[in-house]
């Protein structure tokens, strides 16, 4: 049965994303409300009946809230997070030991393979602040996904979780100029740009190209810019370093912008849709479209 993938949010508001397979739905953080969630999934095709399971990246509070851990507890769904990520989520949530108590949570280890439904999840750590966040490999039983949301560098050794997969998910954060002529705090400017800090369109576009550079040629159907800064970015630039990535490959993949309050279309592995890009006419112009 294919793999299905939706990006139900994403940005410094809320993120959240849905892969389903064989009937099984996973959540690829939590950080949207359990209403827009749900308004999310219903986009997708989906319902919170057929959510089973969640997987945490990271513990900043746009990937996680309180609500949401109340909501898998209700719906008694499944939490898997690296062991360091629940020490922080026990100091700052009422719910978590509730969810822990009602064994609904497992930890996931650095680069071992974690069995969540039909789906073999690998976790990666990357550079994020101070934060234990993490990227993820997920094979399914007919497609898999590179998944990496938050980081403020990459490697080689992250690269390799990402080559041959049929849908690459990566941050593609600020552009550098907008970023330092922001007016923000220096102290704020620092922090992004720095290596534990967010991608760059550039530092994506690279990252892209060097996976493109190790994969099966025809393998990556679909690339999903995630957490664009709705102040220091804009979808046309991210496009634009993205397409570029992709054509020194010569590769024809379509390429999917990510919003902070609609769901992306819903893409199925198996399915070759025509190059294009996606939901780009529908947002402000420079600066309006506003915070990290």
């Amino acid at each position: 049965m294919p793999l299905r993938f939706c990006v139900l949010g994403s940005g410094s508001s809320g993120n959240a994303s849905y892969l389903e397979a064989a009937g099984f739905g996973l959540l690829l953080d939590v950080g949207l409300g359990p209403r827009r969630l749900a308004k999310g999934l219903a986009a997708a095709g989906a319902g919170w009946h057929q959510v089973h399971a969640a997987v945490l990246t990271h513990t900043h509070g746009d990937h996680w809230t309180d609500n949401m851990l109340k909501h898998l507890l209700e719906r008694r769904i499944s939490l898997h997070c690296h062991e360091r990520q629940a020490a922080s989520l026990r100091r700052q949530s009422g719910f978590f030991g509730l969810l822990e108590r009602a064994k609904l949570v497992s930890h996931y280890a650095d680069t071992k393979q974690l069995e969540v439904g039909p789906f073999c999840c690998t976790p990666f750590e990357v550079p994020h602040d101070d934060e234990p966040t993490y990227g993820f490999r997920i094979d399914g039983p007919a497609g898999s996904l590179g998944y990496a949301a938050d980081l403020g560098s990459w490697t080689h050794a992250i690269a390799r979780h990402l080559c041959d997969v049929d849908i690459l998910a990566v941050e593609f954060n600020h552009d550098v100029a907008l970023e330092r002529s922001s007016g923000r705090s220096p102290l704020l400017i620092d922090r992004v740009l720095g290596d534990r800090g967010h991608l760059s369109n550039n530092q994506a576009a690279e990252l892209v190209m060097h996976v493109l550079k190790h994969t099966e040629p025809g393998r990556t159907r679909h690339l999903v810019l995630l957490h664009l800064s709705r102040q220091c970015n804009h979808p046309r630039l991210a496009h634009a370093a993205a397409a570029e990535a992709i054509e020194k490959h010569g590769r024809g993949i379509n390429i999917h912008v990510a919003h902070q309050n609609a769901a992306s279309p819903v893409l199925t592995t198996g399915r070759r849709l025509k190059l294009r890009v996606h939901s780009l006419h529908a947002q402000p112009l420079l600066p309006g479209w506003t915070q990290d």
